[in-house]
């Protein structure tokens, strides 16, 4: 997992505009974690949806990712410093972070450099914490559609990192002191166009047209539209989310 892999570079518009915002309760709770919450590191920030949940939180975020398009369409805050930079080099100072957030992107990194430069910037027991969602769950058999998509017909297009997102991270390396975290969800209510939009933004989708020379997600919308109903309902939907949460020995 080294170098920069920008697998979302290319349309960090859409990506800015149809992922999903986290909730508002885990930012809360890894607050809540931090002795001192002077500064929070979000690594690999995208377009912005966990620093800005951060932001209430903490008197300032440096939010970094290595792609400068994605920090071109990242949601400003005044409480959010925004800089490229790749995840194993941050440019924070030494024993400065109380916390560093790694949102649905630890699988891109080169993890032992990764490591290292929260070893260097995180303060004595300051806290890391990795997380992600993998397939949201749909209702009734529409679900069981969307594992045949997602499995099926893109998942031969998938990087071989998503591995890690279908295994909850759980074979990852964590080399800190690791702290049980609660159950948190990603819930939105959606109507089909919005979860077809937020579909497009996957990157085996995006390789599977690229690949085909065709677009899978219209069959995939009309497959759903049975159970659905009218195409405007908005449904709720649901992302479990996995965490490693740990803290830096003093």
């Amino acid at each position: 997992m080294s170098g920069f892999k920008g697998h979302f570079s290319s349309a960090s518009g859409r990506y800015a505009a149809y992922r999903p915002d986290y909730p508002a309760a885990l930012f809360a709770w890894l607050a809540d974690q931090c002795a001192e919450r002077a500064l929070a590191w979000d690594c690999a920030t995208g377009s912005g949806q966990a620093a800005l949940g951060l932001a209430p939180h903490f008197c300032r975020v440096v939010a970094t990712d290595a792609s400068a398009e994605q920090i071109r369409h990242a949601g400003p805050h005044p409480l959010v410093d925004y800089r490229v930079a790749p995840a194993e080099a941050s440019g924070l100072a030494d024993c400065s972070v109380d916390l560093v957030t790694v949102a649905q992107a630890a699988h891109w990194f080169d993890l032992p450099r990764f490591y290292a430069e929260v070893a260097r910037v995180l303060k004595p027991g300051g806290i890391v914490a990795l997380w992600g969602y993998g397939r949201m769950v749909l209702p009734g058999e529409m679900d069981a559609q969307l594992q045949r998509f997602y499995a099926e017909t893109v998942g031969p297009h998938w990087p071989p990192e998503r591995a890690l997102i279908d295994d909850a991270y759980r074979s990852l390396d964590f080399p800190f002191a690791e702290i049980g975290a609660p159950a948190f969800a990603i819930e939105v209510e959606w109507a089909l166009p919005r979860l077809m939009a937020y579909l497009s933004t996957w990157s085996a989708v995006k390789r599977y047209q690229a690949a085909h020379g065709n677009d899978p997600l219209p069959a995939l919308m009309t497959e759903l539209e049975s159970g659905w109903g009218h195409p405007d309902a908005a449904r709720k939907l649901q992302w479990p989310l996995f965490l490693r949460v740990g803290r830096r020995q003093a």
